[in-house]
């Protein structure tokens, strides 16, 4: 045993980060074990501490051994060996992929409530867990962090295999820091007396304590770099289907129009990829509402998220409402569809009374909505990605029943996610593009 428990790791940990107390240093912690030891390390470094939100991609048969893994802003990193090793097909890795990042919706939800991540844009941020087994997370919040344009990472971990910098990490982070590396090394657990589970309370608790030490500056920050967009957004609440969802609601000065999105199925209005894309909509000078289709009760049932009627209706709904306020009801409207959502978003623009002037799809599948595509009259912009085969073939089965202005973008190098560095960016460029010539 090395650890009494996390608190003992974290502690310890600190002791061998002290090099970085003068520096710019954000500390985020995954959730759930790796957040009281990064507690433990902004506190010796009097920084700001955040959790950085990853999900393991589990073996279906086999759950416990990790395939990849996925973070936020669409970060995706996949163990080749595995998916080849379990034969896992690309429809098994979409189906996983899909329920996991719902959940890291949900986490982020939880975690952070209405409040900001904190900034990471040219600082040093040291990235921690309770230990370091397979890598694969760790490899992944890396990823998310360098994608948040952080100047350094440090992955600090308190115990993981000997060997494990070359091995594990390569060069993802720019420093690795752990306190033990034993040869024998079969559980993260086994180096633990006290290795039992973090609750979500907890994780809540340790970002609060920290916040209310060094945080604030941190949430003016993330508004005022919202704020350089436009206004930060307005959360809202939406009637839709007898009862009312959540939504942020963002209208920089004089917009142009205003884009509803149609998240995929098991997201939210949380969704980090639909929220890239609306602040690069924001900067284009554009309004955006991202809003929850269902209300928690309806989408605890599954049917539900893939009803693509039923999700039109809401997002009909929603345009009603942005057409009944004050401020945005002489604005253009634009629909935006991910993945399920397109389907949505395309159902919605076919309905005979619809005023949208454009929709976009990114990674999407229109083929769902394929009995209306022939009555969608908005002009419809597809964006795939390159490497994406099955959706770029169904977008081009779509694409052929279309009878309204449309056209079939194909980002290179890009994976359904959009997850490789600058194809998020250039899905945004796109669609801005798109919606600005057509409002």
């Amino acid at each position: 045993m090395y650890f009494t428990d996390r608190i003992d790791a974290g502690r310890q940990l600190a002791a061998r980060l002290t090099h970085l107390k003068d520096s710019d240093v954000v500390v985020l912690g995954l959730p759930r074990g790796g957040v009281p030891v990064a507690e433990q390390v902004a506190e010796s470094l009097a920084a700001p501490l955040d959790i950085c939100l990853v999900r393991k991609l589990g073996v279906p048969y086999q759950p416990e051994l990790a395939m990849g893994a996925v973070g936020e802003g669409g970060v995706r990193v996949l163990n080749d060996d595995v998916l080849s090793r379990g034969r896992v097909t690309s429809r098994d890795l979409a189906a996983v992929e899909e329920r996991e990042l719902a959940l890291l919706d949900e986490r982020a939800a939880r975690y952070r409530g209405a409040r900001h991540p904190v900034p990471l844009r040219g600082r040093t941020v040291v990235v921690v867990d309770d230990g370091l087994a397979t890598g694969a997370t760790a490899l992944a919040a890396c990823r998310v962090v360098r994608a948040r344009d952080a100047a350094r990472i440090v992955l600090a971990v308190p115990v993981a295999p000997a060997g494990w910098r070359a091995e594990r990490v390569g060069n993802n982070a720019d420093e690795a820091v752990c306190v033990h590396e034993p040869a024998f090394f079969q559980a993260i657990g086994q180096f633990y007396l006290d290795f039992s589970q973090t609750p979500d309370e907890d994780v809540v608790a340790c970002l609060d304590r920290n916040r209310a030490a060094y945080g604030a500056g941190d949430d003016a920050a993330a508004q005022a770099a919202e704020g350089a967009a436009g206004l930060p957004p307005t959360e809202v609440r939406l009637p839709v289907g007898g009862a009312e969802v959540g939504g942020e609601l963002t209208l920089p000065p004089k917009a142009a129009g205003i884009v509803l999105f149609a998240h995929g199925s098991g997201s939210s209005r949380h969704s980090p990829r639909n929220r890239a894309v609306a602040a690069a909509l924001n900067r284009a000078g554009l309004g955006t509402l991202l809003f929850d289709l269902l209300t928690d009760a309806e989408a605890a049932n599954r049917a539900n998220v893939f009803d693509t009627e039923l999700l039109a209706g809401r997002l009909t709904e929603a345009a009603a409402w942005v057409g009944g306020r004050e401020d945005t009801r002489r604005l253009r409207t634009g629909f935006f569809g991910a993945s399920t959502g397109a389907a949505a978003a395309l159902w919605a623009a076919a309905d005979p009374a619809a005023t949208v002037s454009a929709v976009v799809s990114r990674g999407g599948r229109p083929d769902l909505a394929e009995a209306r595509l022939a009555e969608v009259r908005a002009p419809t912009l597809l964006i795939v990605g390159g490497r994406d085969d099955l959706v770029i073939d169904l977008n081009r089965g779509a694409q052929a029943r279309l009878r309204c202005e449309n056209r079939l973008d194909i980002v290179p190098g890009a994976t359904h996610l959009f997850e490789e560095p600058g194809t998020l960016e250039r899905v945004g460029e796109l669609a801005a593009d798109w919606f600005a010539e057509h409002f």
